[in-house]
């Protein structure tokens, strides 16, 4: 009976590797149409609100005369679309060139799409020309817009002249004559659009960055690594342990359990076992135990190219995510620079005690090891001494270099108060 469900089973199971397999790559076949289907149906979107509430024109307050409040209404609609067509052709470009497809039909799909978003692919206007343009003009995130605001607010900087009036002065004098301007409640709702994009842009860019990767990992793991992994290993006569840790700990647990298992007689909590029946005994369990660890093994050799593909997702969403990086760049900028002194300097002191503090080799141990683990390597331990005698000092240099070189020119109270917290 035994034999007849393994042999079911193992009947079952190359049936089952073929159906993912036919599954993932009718998906990956119909990727390309799928991926151009969803960005001309956003592209169509974006056109029927031109047509339908915009006299036949791009999306602003310059083509109709809307409040504020319904402008950020359709503001977020385009915005959205927008990153839909955005995400969808980069989806397509790479699907098509791993397929290498070729069809005439889509291109009259890939051209009204690029009439619908090249209207919206102008440079972005930098705040010094916001006065000329209206409140809910869509907004374009993109590197070159915090490039010259940061631009602009050196040259500004730079530009103060030293007078007989301290430059504290002015600045609140221009700042009060901002706050009166007519224009001042438009830049400050274009300002506030322009940084609202931003964080969402930033967030679920980094959202992006920790699923795709950990979703692709499970997936590729769990429907296409170890069912290959597992086949292979079932037709050839592989080892049981592939490091000496996983023998030597194997080794270690049955001989615990013959231990355990000759007390308990010697105590009269078990029955008294002859030595055929304790040798049964300790061959059953050295089966379960070899069942285990060839689990074990197959887990760890299915995580090594699982990790591999998930660097690969890893990649083509920082490689396609240039302008996202840009906006995140500036979005961590602002949240760092906008904290206190004190948190600053104490966010200083958590990363170098964790890292490169006194207890911090205790803490690099376990997370090397844990990674040896899933690798299914066996834990060198004098690669990782090594590796914790070099790498945690060389992280500590660079760190007090960037406290020398750039935290005491961008913030010197905030070194001030590093050093007084740190004493």
């Amino acid at each position: 009976m035994k034999n007849f469900l393994f042999t079911k089973n193992s009947n079952l199971l190359p049936q089952k590797v073929y159906e993912y397999w036919e599954v993932m790559r009718q998906w990956l076949l119909n990727t390309p149409e799928r991926s151009l289907a969803q960005a001309y149906t956003a592209a169509q979107k974006i056109r029927n609100i031109e047509i339908e509430h915009f006299n036949n024109q791009i999306i602003s307050a310059a083509s109709v005369n809307e409040t504020p409040n319904v402008m950020s209404y359709w503001q977020s609609i385009l915005t959205q679309n927008l990153t839909i067509i955005k995400l969808r052709l980069a989806e397509f470009q790479s699907s098509r060139a791993i397929l290498e497809i070729s069809n005439p039909v889509l291109l009259d799909k890939l051209q009204f799409i690029d009439e619908v978003i090249y209207k919206y692919q102008q440079p972005t206007v930098i705040f010094s020309k916001l006065n000329q343009q209206s409140v809910s003009q869509p907004i374009k995130i993109d590197s070159e817009i915090y490039q010259n605001t940061s631009n602009l607010k050196d040259s500004a900087a730079n530009n103060q002249s030293i007078g007989f009036l301290p430059s504290s002065i002015g600045r609140t004098i221009n700042r009060i004559t901002t706050d009166f301007s007519p224009n001042a409640e438009a830049d400050f709702i274009r300002n506030y659009h322009i940084s609202q994009n931003r964080t969402r842009t930033s967030i679920r860019f980094l959202l992006l960055l920790i699923v795709i990767p950990l979703l692709t990992q499970q997936v590729s793991k769990e429907f296409l690594v170890s069912p290959i992994v597992e086949r292979f290993r079932s037709q050839q006569l592989t080892s049981i342990f592939i490091n000496s840790e996983m023998e030597e700990e194997a080794f270690q647990e049955l001989k615990t359990f013959e231990e355990q298992l000759k007390f308990q007689t010697l105590l009269k909590k078990a029955p008294s076992l002859s030595p055929e029946e304790i040798e049964a005994n300790v061959k059953e369990k050295a089966i379960e135990i070899a069942h285990e660890f060839r689990l074990k093994s197959k887990e760890a050799i299915s995580n090594v190219f699982a990790d591999l593909i998930s660097l690969v997702a890893f990649a083509l969403v920082v490689a396609n995510g240039k302008r996202e990086i840009a906006a995140i760049k500036s979005f961590i900028d602002e949240l760092i620079f906008g904290l206190s002194d004190s948190a600053k300097a104490f966010l200083i002191i958590l990363f170098t005690d964790i890292f490169v503090g006194f207890h911090s080799p205790h803490g690099w141990e376990v997370i090397l090891e844990g990674l040896a683990e899933h690798l299914g390597l066996a834990a060198n331990r004098s690669v990782i001494f090594l590796f914790i005698a070099t790498f945690p000092v060389i992280l500590d240099t660079v760190v007090k270099y960037w406290i020398f070189r750039y935290l005491s020119r961008l913030s010197p109270s905030a070194l001030a108060t590093y050093k007084e917290m740190n004493e």
